[in-house]
């Protein structure tokens, strides 16, 4: 097929750079959110809008797994703070603890059944490939984390505020959502509204010439 690209002329382009990097600027992650449903449809899209990540063989190792039950949301906060009370209590190295201080976490996690919608990301190891035969996949922790590069952009371009969460182990997520054990989760997205008065960490991006060089 012909591929179908839009060209922008110069001016365009660095308009269109420009105001997608200062929209980006404006994403926080929140730990504070309000209990406020996010309308139908808007997941599902960015769900799918995640789908068009480039990925190895296109062979799309991901699963997006959704929770907005409250059952299962609690579910999932009682696996994943028992998890981090191991974390906080013992199993993470104390520079590790150190460095994490002044954003002012805990393994308390009450963020996860309150939210509207949590979202969890699994990376396949294997899957069908476009003749229905089983197949290895190629690249799919890269391919996985593009696809949720993606879905983090497309919900705040939304208007949802999202929270990457890494408990560890992660493989209680397999059980709750009956996912198959060569599905490995890869991260848990909480998404949502700020609730009113959130306050976020004061913290700064590196500049431009600290993360790029240009040769």
């Amino acid at each position: 097929m012909l591929l179908n690209f839009h060209y922008h002329t110069e001016i365009e382009s660095q308009q269109f750079a420009r105001d997608f990097y200062q929209h980006l600027a404006k994403r926080r992650t929140v730990r504070d959110f309000a209990e406020t449903p996010i309308p139908e449809g808007v997941i599902e899209n960015c769900i799918l809008a995640a789908g068009t990540a480039p990925n190895g063989a296109n062979l799309q190792p991901w699963h997006f797994a959704v929770a907005q039950s409250h059952a299962i949301k609690k579910q999932i906060r009682e696996a994943a703070e028992a998890e981090e009370r191991e974390f906080y209590g013992g199993r993470a190295p104390q520079e590790w603890l150190d460095t994490l201080a002044h954003l002012g976490t805990d393994a308390h996690k009450p963020f996860l059944e309150k939210a509207p919608a949590l979202i969890a990301i699994f990376q396949k190891s294997r899957d069908t490939d476009h003749e229905g035969k089983e197949t290895k996949t190629y690249y799919p922790k890269e391919s996985v984390g593009i696809a949720t590069g993606f879905l983090i952009a497309a919900l705040h371009n939304a208007g949802i505020a999202t929270l990457t969460h890494t408990p560890s182990p992660m493989n209680f997520l397999n059980e709750i959502f009956e996912r198959p054990k060569h599905e490995k989760p890869f991260l848990l997205l909480v998404c949502g509204y700020p609730e009113q008065g959130c306050e976020v960490p004061d913290i700064s991006k590196k500049s431009l010439d600290q993360v790029s060089s240009f040769h």
